[in-house]
């Protein structure tokens, strides 16, 4: 659900850059699918325990028949292409989306959604190396979205292996590129503790280790996390990484403020792993 919403925010700054002067029928008619498509996903969110999964498919049938009549009316309307291959991708269609979103990407190569898009369908089809310039792009074309350098770094991450192998990077270019987009995604978004989290995680990809700054990443994050589980799985984390470190006491001391019982066997394993040092 907060994909679509975040494709539906695009989809409206879209459609406002569309419509610096009188809305055309063809704008009009778009907003209204756009409007028909979202209710439908709240209403299919609301109701996900019981849903009617004949009616959701029915409704999403009539979606993309008013995207097929609209983009036969308007065959030159990138925004129809690229809101009506998005809803494809929603739902598994990958092959028409792609075909959508090119169509969009042809007719105004400037719109940074279809290139986040394309971007993602091609490295979930394993074509990393063709992923990356379009999702370059679209930081490029929208550097203060944090949602696309979160995807940069997570496809640098996934894809590291091929995109070492091409030559455009080194380990310790992407190993740089990557902690970079994930940290660009938190400061553009402070208030998200996914993507702070994220950014976090990221000191353990990386092939030369720095602690320090993993340290520091994980105890700022501490004191913006609720407290209970979600503050205690950081200190887990900051342990480890003070394990990692050699610094068993404080290692230790953070661990025994871990009480939440869903943490505790993650818990044991540090504590095994401290044990284990100390016999040393």
């Amino acid at each position: 659900m907060r994909l679509l919403l975040r494709i539906v925010a695009a989809l409206g700054l879209l459609l406002a850059a569309a419509s610096a002067t009188a809305e055309t029928l063809s704008e009009k008619t778009l907003k209204d699918i756009v409007t028909r498509q979202k209710n439908i996903f709240a209403q299919a969110e609301k109701d996900k325990d019981h849903l009617d999964e004949a009616w959701l498919r029915g409704e999403l049938q009539n979606v993309i028949n008013s995207y097929d009549i609209l983009i036969q009316k308007s065959p030159d309307f990138a925004a129809g292409y690229a809101a009506y291959g998005l809803l494809l991708a929603k739902v598994g269609m990958t092959r028409e989306a792609a075909g959508m979103l090119m169509r969009a990407n042809q007719l105004d190569g400037e719109v940074p959604v279809v290139k986040n898009e394309m971007a993602r369908l091609l490295a979930e089809d394993g074509k990393v190396a063709e992923a990356l310039p379009w999702l370059m792009s679209a930081v490029d074309l929208e550097p203060k979205e944090p949602l696309y350098h979160y995807h940069l770094g997570k496809l640098l991450t996934e894809g590291r292996d091929e995109l070492i192998a091409t030559g455009q990077f080194n380990r310790a270019s992407l190993d740089k590129a990557m902690l970079e987009a994930f940290q660009h995604a938190a400061a553009l978004a402070p208030d998200d503790m996914a993507y702070a989290y994220r950014a976090a995680e990221a000191y353990y990809d990386l092939a030369t280790p720095k602690w320090d700054e993993a340290l520091a990443a994980w105890s700022a994050l501490e004191t913006k996390a609720k407290p209970g589980i979600e503050q205690q799985t950081i200190r887990l984390h900051a342990a480890n990484v003070l394990l990692k470190m050699g610094r068993r006491d404080h290692a230790h001391a953070l661990l025994v403020m871990v009480t939440e019982p869903a943490l505790q066997k993650q818990k044991q394993t540090l504590l095994d792993e401290l044990a284990a040092k100390s016999d040393k």
